[in-house]
């Protein structure tokens, strides 16, 4: 087994989750810095008009998302158990059907760019003046769908292994290269919207030729073999299962901007929808360094369970719940104190500014609930608890944040979008702590060593 993996095992805590996370962190901040540099490029170069059509189309691209994170996340954490305990070659056989699964998922992405697509974004609230430059946006990137899922999938993969580096790296070079692009084919080319889906497009089919040759030249504790890219339903089921919660997660992303953009239509207009756009941009710049520590977390929890390295467990989850209710602390100073700075990036207009930064001010009024909540669902997948993992998962954007969405704004018009936020935040925070509370023996209180009464994740 190879060093990077080893380390999840012996290496000091504090310094493993920093090795770990800081990467992930660097990688997600700057992946969020090209998608806000996006949202920049077509706001200036196209209008608000483009930004929501691509506020509209993001939906579709995120279940593709959804899909690969669920296989990612699912595979990843049954890869760093099984190397845990000293199984490179289950690993190994995890790994070929990871790969098969992610074939699979492109095909769909491919069939629907020429079938549904279209129909899609009208029933998620393309109106007659935004459908054009949602399909522009939208057309390329499902054509491109193997290239995504690939990357999206093996990123978690080769953060399993504990190669935290190369994992920042492949967020970092696609990230990079779609900055660069964007103008190119945004005013160079003259392409508008659909100019910036094909600088994304490129990017992630050059990073996607850069991880397969990690698997292929040997530097990766796992082995790409013929014989394993045979599909066997047993580990399918298993990767499947740990990863639903990621998968409704990020399918109930995808609904929640639905009803969003749906709510705003009915209530404000276009412009609303538009706004929405930036103001969710900044949102995904403010949450990614939470998921940079989660992602760091996950392959030492996941490694030292199956180990049964107990007192290593439980020092990761309270280090990692500090870490991540510091930054719920500082994005909640900034986005009470500088919305307008931010909103003046995307803009010069004086209503979009003014509108986003009074939309920042209520959705984050309760952003130091966030950290909590992030870490506590990524927690229970790690341990491969799939119930509990799923629950959470859902609570925020599903059992609370939509019905809020589609509710509130009968009562506070547009204001009520905003109003859904903060209030689904304190709802699945409680939650959150309902159930780390319920299951704190298991966190908190680990047995001996040589007491293997725990060595079982449990199912709920």
């Amino acid at each position: 087994m190879k060093e990077q993996s080893q380390r999840l095992g012996t290496q000091p805590i504090p310094k493993l989750l920093w090795n770990l996370s800081a990467p992930a962190m660097i990688g997600m901040f700057v992946m969020a810095l090209y998608n806000v540099v996006d949202t920049l490029f077509i706001a200036r170069g196209v209008g608000i008009m483009g930004v929501a059509g691509v506020s509209i189309g993001f939906p579709v691209m995120m279940i593709i998302m959804a899909i690969s994170a669920a296989i990612g996340i699912g595979g990843a954490s049954v890869i760093s158990r099984r190397l845990g305990e000293e199984r490179p070659e289950q690993a190994n056989y995890v790994f070929g059907n990871i790969l098969f699964m992610v074939v699979a998922v492109s095909l769909i992405g491919l069939i629907g760019a020429f079938t549904f697509m279209e129909p899609l974004l009208i029933l998620f609230g393309a109106t007659p003046d935004i459908l054009p430059y949602a399909t522009d946006y939208l057309y390329p990137i499902m054509l491109g769908s193997i290239f995504f899922s690939f990357a999206f999938t093996t990123n978690n993969i080769i953060r399993s292994e504990g190669n935290s580096r190369f994992a920042m790296m492949t967020m970092i070079i696609p990230a990079v290269l779609n900055i660069a692009l964007d103008p190119i084919f945004i005013f160079v080319l003259d392409m508008g919207v659909m100019g910036a889906s094909v600088a994304t497009v490129i990017s992630q089919a050059s990073v996607s030729i850069i991880v397969l040759r990690y698997f292929l030249g040997g530097s990766s504790t796992l082995k790409v073999r013929l014989a394993n890219l045979k599909p066997d339903f047993t580990p399918i089921k298993e990767v499947i299962n740990i990863g639903m919660p990621a998968f409704v997660r990020q399918v109930a992303g995808s609904g929640m901007m639905i009803a969003i953009n749906f709510m705003l239509i009915k209530f404000g207009g276009e412009f609303e929808v538009g706004v929405f756009g930036i103001v969710q941009k900044v949102t995904l710049f403010a949450i990614m360094p939470m998921i940079g520590v989660l992602q760091g977390m996950q392959p030492i929890i996941g490694y030292n369970y199956g180990a049964q390295n107990y007192d290593r467990l439980r020092e990761t989850i309270i280090l990692g719940m500090k870490v991540v209710t510091t930054i719920s602390a500082i994005v909640f100073v900034v986005m009470m104190i500088f919305p307008e700075v931010l909103m003046q990036i995307f803009t010069g207009d004086a209503t979009t500014i003014e509108s986003g930064a009074h939309a920042m001010r209520i959705m984050f009024a309760l952003a130091i609930l966030i950290g909590i909540q992030v870490v506590s669902g990524g927690l229970y997948q790690a341990l491969g608890m799939a119930k509990p993992a799923m629950v959470l998962s859902m609570a925020r954007q599903v059992l609370f944040l939509i019905p809020l969405v589609l509710i509130l704004p009968y009562f506070f018009e547009v204001t009520g979008v905003w109003l859904a936020f903060p209030l689904s935040d304190i709802l699945a925070f409680t939650l959150s702590v309902f159930y780390l509370y319920k299951d704190r023996h298991l966190f908190f209180k680990f047995p001996n060593h040589d007491d293997n009464s725990y060595a079982t994740a449990p199912s709920s």
